[in-house]
């Protein structure tokens, strides 16, 4: 009997990967050091992955997407993130913030008109939640929509920290953001949340600065988005008003469980290196692997490694993408394993030694790039949060 892989469960999944693993190195691993090191986004090869039908990955096929399910998004996040994570992170802005979301939460106008264009890589799409003083608490969000009298509605507010806010150094800003504002409360007095189509060139929406001297994830375009009376058609609301929750769970599993792959093509990558240094690398007439802290970086390594890859993959197999119901275990792998790629590649640093610290050696840009997964998407705390939350409602998830 053939032994069940989890990371690849059918031919259709290790075809996919062995296409993006070799593409990859053809074409992301020559450009990530230096995109890193000018904090640029490359555009052009983003727009290239829409002829590999990676950018809408799981949209329909008649929308021009793969129609692909959980474990192929998760494959092609690690792929990528096992070369440069920065250029991932861009990736999962586009295909799973913006492509994802609309495929499953917008209309049959809305799908129509944009999907085609975002999954060729014709447009650049982006993600608008946060804000400067607003993050993981979307209820305190403050930037509002106003409906006018033809319908249409007035935009106001700033968003804070957006990837792919803008597309290029020149501040152009993303042909198509999925936007959450306030449109007031509901009758028990909640605050109202409603979802927005943004497209460049709407009056009023600009790029107010793109973010520089980030830590890591250099290679994707961080930005500030302002909204200043911008007015936005009436067919651009996004299901009913006050329906933004709706679209925040349906996709936020999906999200978490894609850093988390991201995180595990950090570890991954990590691991690789350090284990090549240690066998390359020499010192008092031995190699370094033969020495007792080392085999700890390394053994203690391989075992994160593999208990990531199989959380990871075990989720992204019971993840039916539009469906919320495994917030438990989305929250958990994205937890787990951001912290212990983080850990993965200090280790390899550490083995790795001076040449650990320089660029060319990758694993600094790996390290640093896994600090923002603890961060984006939802903090640690706020994982540990929901874990609790959800086992308070059901302590039975343990024994099952």
């Amino acid at each position: 009997m053939p032994s069940l892989d989890l990371a690849n469960p059918t031919e259709e999944h290790r075809m996919l990967r062995e296409m993006v693993r070799d593409w990859t190195q053809e074409h992301v691993e020559p450009q990530a050091l230096e995109y890193d090191r000018d904090e640029k986004f490359n555009l052009e090869l983003m727009r290239s992955m829409g002829e590999l039908g990676l950018l809408g990955i799981s949209a329909p096929e008649e929308y021009g997407g793969a129609g692909m399910d959980a474990v192929a998004c998760t494959i092609v996040h690690e792929e990528l993130s096992a070369s440069d994570p920065g250029f991932c992170l861009a990736y999962l802005a586009h295909s799973m913030l913006f492509v994802n979301n609309l495929a499953y939460n917008g209309n049959e106008e809305q799908k129509a008109r944009i999907l085609p264009k975002v999954c060729s890589g014709e447009w650049i799409g982006a993600m608008a939640m946060s804000e400067p003083d607003a993050g993981t608490d979307v209820l305190g969000l403050t930037t509002t929509a106003v409906q006018q009298d033809d319908g249409s509605w007035k935009l106001n507010g700033r968003k804070m920290w957006i990837t792919n806010g803008c597309i290029d150094e020149d501040g152009t800003p993303a042909d198509v953001v999925w936007v959450y504002a306030r449109t007031g409360t509901d009758d028990r007095g909640r605050v109202q949340m409603s979802t927005f189509l943004v497209e460049a060139g709407m009056p009023g929406f600009s790029v107010g600065q793109k973010i520089y001297d980030k830590t890591g994830m250099r290679a994707s375009n961080t930005a500030e988005l302002v909204f200043d009376d911008c007015v936005v058609p009436a067919a651009n609301l996004v299901g009913g008003v006050g329906e933004s929750l709706i679209h925040m769970m349906g996709n936020l599993e999906l999200e978490r469980l894609t850093l988390a792959a991201m995180a595990l093509g950090i570890a991954r990558r990590s691991l690789d290196d350090m284990n090549s240094y240690a066998t390359d690398r020499t010192a008092f007439g031995s190699k370094i692997r033969d020495f007792g802290q080392i085999q700890r970086f390394i053994g203690e390594g391989w075992a994160k490694y593999r208990a990531m890859r199989a959380y990871i993959y075990d989720t992204a197999n019971n993840l039916t993408i539009g469906v919320a119901g495994q917030r438990l275990d989305s929250d958990g792998v994205k937890l787990f394993a951001t912290t212990a790629a983080k850990e993965i590649a200090d280790s390899a640093m550490q083995v790795m030694g001076g040449y650990g610290y320089v660029g060319e050696y990758n694993v600094e840009r790996l390290w640093r790039d896994a600090k923002l997964l603890e961060i984006g998407g939802g903090t640690l705390e706020s994982h540990q949060k929901n874990i609790t939350r959800d086992l308070a409602r059901d302590g039975e998830a343990i024994n099952r």
